[in-house]
């Protein structure tokens, strides 16, 4: 069986990589398990400077069908990632690693990006323009085309590593707005970020985050990603990581066969966290019950 795949010319042993902001810079998730097994992982949402993130609380489980989050970003600063973070990384992760970069304006964008490209540990460059949780932040750069793209352009410009947009759902027409990071010069999409959404406790009277509404993500929200990834990945010429509710080894052949050549595991990692482990060691059972000798072989066959 061979679980390989080649992600804009890094070789994963395997497709499995945590999503940002659910594995943290990968220390506490080294305490539960060699985290060398994974294809790779994207850590912690960056910027320029340190966030304190929203007001708590700020994540809820909404029962069987997943979670609701309003973390806000928090994250010790670029700074921090490269002179403290990413050493600690370096003594526990042996592979590339993902780097998910954020930003509040193109140059932030820029500006965090270059930083980060120098760094020998980072395999790839992944930016998040779709965090629908921080006001006047992520979001509007990806729910339009144009802004999106300019964002692309923009650290295109200063990076020599690939560079994979991270898209919202939150739109119209995710193919318009893939189509034109691509045109920018995208090596790669990542989609889904988690839905908007809300909840109220109703026996309080109030909503169960203090920021109100936040970032629904877990397996209801699987088959939107799936739909996604199909329409981008048969749109564009440019690979495509896939992400959202992913709970299974099941689900990640699923999302492969829509035409993600990576996939990402977001909420699961924060309900079990050997979910990543447990996928990684069940694949090749399903690849047999499924006659797949090459999981490389599915990436888009549907």
């Amino acid at each position: 069986m061979d679980l390989s795949v080649n992600l804009s010319g890094l070789h994963l042993d395997n497709p499995i990589v945590p999503a940002s902001g659910t594995f943290g810079f990968g220390r506490e998730f080294a305490e539960y398990y060699d985290i060398n097994i994974l294809g790779s992982f994207s850590f912690k949402g960056t910027t320029k400077e340190a966030r304190f993130g929203n007001p708590t609380p700020r994540i809820a489980e909404c029962g069987a069908s997943g979670m609701i989050n309003a973390v806000g970003l928090q994250n010790p600063g670029i700074d921090a990632v490269i002179n403290r973070e990413l050493p600690e990384l370096k003594k526990i992760f042996h592979k590339p690693v993902i780097a998910n970069i954020s930003g509040f304006s193109i140059e932030e964008y820029a500006y965090c990006c270059e930083r980060i490209d120098k760094e020998e540990q980072v395999g790839i460059i992944e930016v998040n323009v779709s965090c629908p949780n921080v006001r006047h932040g992520g979001m509007s750069f990806g729910t339009s085309p144009e802004a999106a793209a300019e964002v692309t352009r923009a650290v295109k410009a200063v990076t020599t590593k690939p560079v994979y947009i991270k898209l919202s759902p939150n739109v119209t027409d995710i193919v318009a707005i893939a189509k034109a990071c691509e045109e920018a010069g995208a090596d790669g999409i990542c989609l889904i970020n988690t839905m908007l959404g809300m909840r109220i406790d109703i026996a309080r009277r109030r909503p169960v985050i203090a920021n109100v509404m936040g970032g629904f993500s877990g397996p209801s929200i699987f088959p939107v990603a799936v739909r996604m990834v199909h329409q981008v990945s048969k749109a564009c010429n440019i690979p495509v990581m896939g992400c959202g509710g992913v709970s299974s080894a099941r689900d990640v052949i699923e999302m492969m066969m829509a035409g993600a050549t990576a996939v990402q595991i977001g909420a699961m990692n924060l309900k079990n966290p050997y979910i990543c482990k447990e996928i990684i060691e069940d694949l090749p059972r399903v690849m047999e019950e499924l006659k797949i000798e090459r999981l490389s072989d599915i990436i888009g066959i549907v």
